[in-house]
Formats: C-alpha cells, structure tokens, sequence
C-alpha cells in the first residue's frame, strides 16, 4: 500500500501558479432541477487551478482570482449526479447550474430545443452513474431499480421488463428515439441494446407515451444519448468490471470530442461469461459472448439548426440451459421434480454448445432539429434496423451447427414532430409517423419456422396539449395508428401449402393527465389513458418449438384487440429535504387480454419432449401499487424503501394471470464518509431485497405451483481516487452474500433450476 500511495502522490504535478494579475470573477447559483430550490453545502472544483469550494446556505457560490481560459468545472451535491461543466471566460461571469436531485423522482422536467415541457406523465430514471456501475447486467436487470419494475428472465442471462404486470410486445422500448424493432417473441429474446450507449435511461407512464407509438399499453421505456457537450478537449472513460459467477470479464472506452465543424463520441464494449452457478451446482451451458459498439455524430449548422447521426451495433451469442432441454416425456416430468438439472457438469466451462442463440442488431438513425424561433421546434428523424436471429438446437448426424431458427428483419421508421409554446403556458407536441417491417425465415434450417415470413406497415398520427399554470397543469393526447399485417403461413396439417393471411387494424388511443401542485413539497398527479393493442405476429401464428423456452407454443389467428383502460394516481412528499415519500396506484382493465396459457400437457416431437402452450384470449384486469420512501438523517447517511405489488385477475375464469410478478420490497441503506485528500466520494451501501410467494395463481394454471418467497442481501463498497486531475472509481459490489439458494417465480427455467448464487464485483472506472 505504501508504494500504491507514491505512485499516487507522484501522479500529482505542481499546482499551477498564475500571476497576480488574474482578477476575473465567476459567481453564481446551484439549483435543484425539479424544485428549483437552492442547494447548500453544494462541492465545486476546478480542475486547472486544483481549487474548492462549497455553496452558501442560499446555494451561491463566488471563485475569484482566474485568469482568461477554458476551465472544467466539477460539481457535486449528495443524492446528486456529479457533472462536469466547461467554461470559457474572458470576464466576469454569472451562471446558473442545475443538478438532478433525489434520481428516484418520479416527475421531471424535458427539455426540447428552447422550449421546456412541463407533462403530468409519470417518470422515473436511471441516472448515468448508475448505468456505468451495473452495466455488466442487462436492461431489465437495470430497471429493476426503479419501484414498480420487475424482469421476466429466462436463466441468467436473458431478461425483458415488466411494468405494472405488463411486458413483451406491450412495453415500448426507444432505443435512440427508434422503437425496438427485433424478434421479440417470447421472454428468451431480450432487446438487443447495450446499457453502455445510454445517457439516460427513462421510464414514461401516461399521456406523453402516447407520442412514441408502438403497440404498448401506456408505458415506455426511453433509451437516449445526450447532445455532445461543447468542450474542444478530447474526454471519455474505460470501465471494467469483474464478476465471480461466471467469471465475466466486461470492457468498455469511451471517447468524444466536440469540434464546431463536427462533434464526436465513439462506444465500445466487450463483455465475456461462462457457466454461471448456483449454490450448488454449475448451470452448464449458461456462459455469454457480446460485443457492442456505438458512434454519434452532432453538427450545429446554425443557431437554428442541429444535425445528429447515431449508429449501433449490438452482437450476442449465448448459451440456454442444457437441462431443460430433454429428449422424452418421462425424463421431463422428471426433470421438473428434480434438485439438479440434467445434464449438469462438475466443473466450470466457458464454452457455449447447443442449444445457443445468436443475434444480431445494427441501428441507424438521422435526426434534424430545426428552431424557426423561440417558440417552435421541428423534428425530422428517419432510422433502419436490422436484426439477425439464430437459434441453434441439439440435433442429430452433427447437424447442431446448422440454426433451427434463421430470421432477418429490417424495419424503418420516419417521423415530422413539431413542438409549439403559444406562451402562457400552453404547449402543443403533435406529429405523423410510418414504420415499415419485413421479416424473412431461412429455408436452409429444414424446420418448419415458429414465426412466418411477413411484413407490417403502421402509419401514425398524434396529437397533444398542455397548459401548465404555476400550480397545476393539463394534459390531453390522442393517438390512431393503422397497422396492416400481411403472413405467409405454412399449413399446420399435410400436404404443407403456403396461405396467404391478411390483416387490418386501427387502434386508437387518448389520455387525460392531470397535475396539482398543493405546495411546493407536495403534489399530485393523475392520468387517465384508453388504448387499443392488435395481436402481434406470433400471437396470431406462432406453431412449433420456441427453443429459447423450451416449450411448444401454437398461435390463435382469430385473436381480436385489445381494449385498455388505465387510471394512474401518485403523489410525491417531501419534508425539509431530508424525507421523500412517494406513492403510485393503478387500475387497469384490458378486454380481449391476450395471454400465452399453459396447457399442462408434454408433447413428444423429434426434437425432444416439450411442455405445450397456446395464445388465448380473456377480459384482465391488474391494479396494484408502488410506494418509495428515502429519509436523510444527515449528508452522510441515507435510507431508501420500495415497495411494489401488483394483483392481476382473468375476470372469465376468475383466475390470476401467469407471470404477474409477487409483492416485493427492497430497501438500502447507505454511508458517505467525508473526503480525504486523494479519497472521494466514499461510501457503502447494505441493500435487501424480498420477494413474496405468488399467491394468486393454482396448481391447475401452470406445471409447478410457484416457489417460496426469498430474501436477499448485498453489499456495495465505493470510492474515488484522484490521479491527478483525472479520476478513478472503484468499487466492490457482492450479491446474494449469503449464498441462498432459491427460484423465482418469474424465470421460465425454475422449472429446471436454481437462481445464481453470490456474485461478487469488482468494477474500476477511469475517466480522462
């Protein structure tokens, strides 16, 4: 340790010396970004001179004696994200810096060009450090951190996200303003985006998700990279991240730079995995290959008009369970009942053998701001997608290196959005959009496709209205979207003949939300929302082995919309900033629910035994509630509570729905120790997380009554270490410490298996 600490006292140059002559004077204000409230014992640094300082009780701050330059600016509060603000000076200068407060509220607001949106709709985020530092894990996996989220998994490696007892096809997912567009079938295919290109990672419930289209029922999940801020030194960070379970290696650089000709930022990451185990035993066949990377490009052609370019390349290869995998009926009721799955191996492996899927996703979008004036802002995006999916099974004569499954897609999308201020308060959003996919089978696998060749247009329009007072806002939206399916369906019974399917629908949408600002510590919000789902594709069409899952699954082409009504009612307290309390209700009713069901019946195929499921139709209704609570005790110790439940019923059979995640609640608690002279930001965080058993669900809906509820503990340790002026994060974050064994109702392979076991991380962050 002792020669650790020269290195790092050797890294320190001299500070720099300026002549007296130095006068110019910065000064200024630091506020919260929601509430507008001044931050005291806020922590300002200037990089170039090495000095400090803290805001005043009003949150103003005053740095005197620098010379005419460019500057970094570092600014950090507790509960805050730390930014990094360049400055040019030439005289004495006055600014205002807002900070995002408490990440875990849910109102925020959005800024589009010059005009700023002030909505009713629910928001929740992800902050960009949280992103860095759990970036090793998915995007479902992510999202779990915000109250009311939960993860569909299949395994350890794949995931998509539930919200409110929703997911799949009814989540919308922007990735970079684009919606996903991929072979989103089933709860083994899990979007294909790298949490690494994200600047911010955003959860919209209400009337604003009526404007990103799609086939959800009122939420979106948003996906975005910030404009390159306008500094001309070249800056970017190197991640890694070390995970014991699985012996995962993660890599990421970044780097950009902004230029007035063009400004840049380049994403690379590499991430590697092998088996994963339980407690008790390896999951053999669980490891993971992914290599991603990410380009943006901005240009500011004039005051009035801005330009940005992002590409993305996303490419996976991973392993499924080789237990659930099984060759007749018998062996599989048996592996349904067993501790341990078959198949299972000794020892660690890094090799993927079939079955393992391999995907493929490149994205590219164009978009255009352009601001005639103040008070109206233009939109003109236009974007591709390709994505490629192999799925490789256990065949016979060696011929498991030929896919069992070989789909192409390609979709486009073009949208006109125009935000207009007609002052007063009063803000208008609407716009038109066409999106257009073609997805293609590879006839060379000589297996009948689980999805058939086809392709869908929607054109779509949207429309909405606000009027924010200082006290309560307004919003109404309305959306319609024609969506015109066309299949070719390969005939379930002999001889096989190629049917051509038609379908046409318009589904339209509109909401109501409502804001009240009671005082400045306490609102409430409320939205109102009608939407109408079609079935999407594999719903309609799906028939033969889904190898991902495991299972068979046989579409429904009769299936009718859905019909959605959806309320949303939540409050947000807070109490001398020091405690936050937060509460979110829902009531949800969907006619025609859509829902796969499991038919408690194993089918023998030449590709093994498999539990069989069907699409089919029945009214639903969900409601349920989040609440989150957080109470400062001082700016050193902090706690934070979740709590998020959700009941779900079919109303014809008077039943609860499969796959609706249990009550759940997580809480932290967390420790900042002061700074030291080279030690920042320091601190721990004891974290657990309990899941309650589904209760709601009988032996008679699925193949196994839903495992015992679980509680789990973690520990995360973490610092900055100053390297001169760059610095390093560190830290060391262990998960299920005590090794408890456990299934969870919400993976599809608890059938087969244990959760993962303790995982400890090491991850390093480097920024430059």
């Amino acid at each position: 340790m002792r020669i650790v600490y020269l290195i790092i006292l050797a890294c320190f140059g001299a500070p720099m010396v300026y002549s007296q002559s130095c006068t110019i004077t910065v000064q200024g204000i630091v506020l919260d970004e929601s509430t507008g409230i001044p931050l005291d014992l806020a922590i300002l640094f200037i990089q170039e001179t090495n000095q400090g300082l803290g805001t005043d009780q009003d949150g103003h701050f005053k740095i005197t004696a620098l010379c005419a330059g460019g500057y970094h600016l570092k600014v950090s509060h507790v509960g805050c994200e730390a930014q990094v603000i360049y400055l040019e000076v030439a005289k004495d200068t006055s600014i205002t810096i807002f900070m995002h407060h408490h990440t875990e509220l849910l109102n925020e607001i959005v800024v589009h060009g010059s005009i700023v949106e002030t909505t009713t709709q629910n928001v929740q985020s992800v902050s960009k450090e949280d992103i860095v530092r759990s970036a090793n894990k998915n995007l479902a996996e992510l999202l779990e951190k915000i109250s009311g989220v939960a993860s569909l998994k299949n395994g350890s490696g794949v995931a998509k996200p539930i919200i409110h007892g929703l997911y799949g096809n009814r989540i919308t997912i922007l990735n970079s303003g684009l919606i996903q567009a991929g072979q989103q079938w089933g709860n083994d295919h899990a979007p294909e985006i790298d949490p690494f290109i994200a600047d911010h990672i955003t959860v919209v419930k209400g009337v604003s998700s009526l404007m990103y289209g799609g086939n959800g029922l009122g939420s979106a999940i948003l996906i975005g990279q910030n404009a390159i801020e306008e500094d001309p030194h070249l800056h970017g960070q190197f991640n890694y991240i070390f995970q014991s379970n699985g012996r995962g290696h993660t890599i990421n650089v970044k780097t950009q730079q902004y230029h007035t000709k063009l400004a840049w930022k380049l994403t690379g990451t590499y991430k590697n995995s092998g088996d994963t185990n339980t407690p008790d035993y390896f999951l053999t066949n669980t490891g993971k290959r992914e290599y991603n990377f990410g380009l943006q490009l901005d240009k500011k052609v004039s005051p009035f008009f801005f330009s940005k370019m992002f590409m993305s390349s996303f490419n996976t290869e991973l392993g499924i369970l080789r237990g659930s995998h099984i060759s007749n009926v018998t062996d599989l009721t048996t592996a349904f009942r067993r501790q341990e799955p078959f198949f299972t191996q000794g020892d660690f492996s890094g090799f993927l053998q079939s079955p393992r899927q391999e995907v493929h996703h490149q994205l590219v979008k164009w978009e255009n701001r352009w601001s005639p004036s103040i008070h109206t802002v233009w939109n003109f995006n236009a974007g591709s997608q390709w994505n490629r999916r192999n799925e490789y099974d256990v065949r016979r004569s060696g011929r498991s290196s030929i896919p069992a499954l070989s789909l192409d897609q390609w979709s486009h999308f073009a949208e006109a959005v125009i935000h207009h201020d007609f002052g007063n308060s009063k803000l208008m959003r609407g716009g038109i959009q066409y999106s257009f996919v073609n997805n293609v089978n590879d006839p060379e696998t000589g297996v009948l496709p689980l999805i058939p060749n086809y392709s869908a247009v929607k054109p779509s329009g949207f429309l909405i209205l606000s009027w924010d007072q200082s006290d309560h806002a307004l919003e109404l939206g309305g959306r319609v979207e024609s969506q015109h399916l066309q299949a070719k369906v390969i005939s379930t019974t002999l001889p096989r003949t190629i049917l051509n399917k038609k379908h046409a629908f318009v589904n339209l949408s509109s909401g109501i939300g409502w804001k009240y600002k009671f005082h400045r510590n306490f609102n409430l919000n409320m939205n109102v929302g009608y939407i109408r789902r079609s079935p999407e594709v594999n719903e309609l069409y799906s028939f033969g082995l889904h190898q991902g899952v495991a299972s068979l699954e046989e579409g429904n082409p009769n299936l009718r919309q859905e019909r959605s009504i959806k309320a949303i009612i939540s409050s947000d307290f807070r109490l001398h900033d020091r405690l936050l309390i937060q509460g979110l209700a829902y009531y949800q009713r969907i006619q025609d629910y859509i829902y796969l069901e499991p038919l408690q019946t194993f089918r023998l195929t030449i590709r093994g035994a498999f539990p069989v499921y069907v699409y089919t139709q029945a009214d639903a209704r969900l409601m349920g509630m989040d609440w989150l609570a957080s109470y400062s005790w001082s700016n050193h110790l902090k706690w934070i509570g979740k709590y998020a439940m959700v009941v779900s019923k079919n109303l014809i059979d008077n039943l609860g729905l499969v796959y609706t995640p249990p009550a759940a609640i997580q809480q932290s608690l967390q420790y900042t120790f002061s700074d030291f002279k080279h030690w920042k930001q320091s601190g721990i965080i004891f974290n657990s997380k309990t899941v309650f058993r589904q209760k709601n669900i009988i032996e008679q809906q699925d193949f196994l009554l839903p495992p015992p509820g679980y509680t789990l503990f973690g520990l995360e340790l973490n610092t900055t270490l100053s390297l001169g002026k760059n610095p390093v994060k560190c830290a060391l974050q262990i998960e299920n410490i005590m090794d408890r064994p456990y299934r969870d109702y919400l993976n599809r392979l608890r059938y087969f298996a244990d959760e993962v076991g303790r995982n400890v991380a090491i991850k390093v962050n480097y920024s430059f």
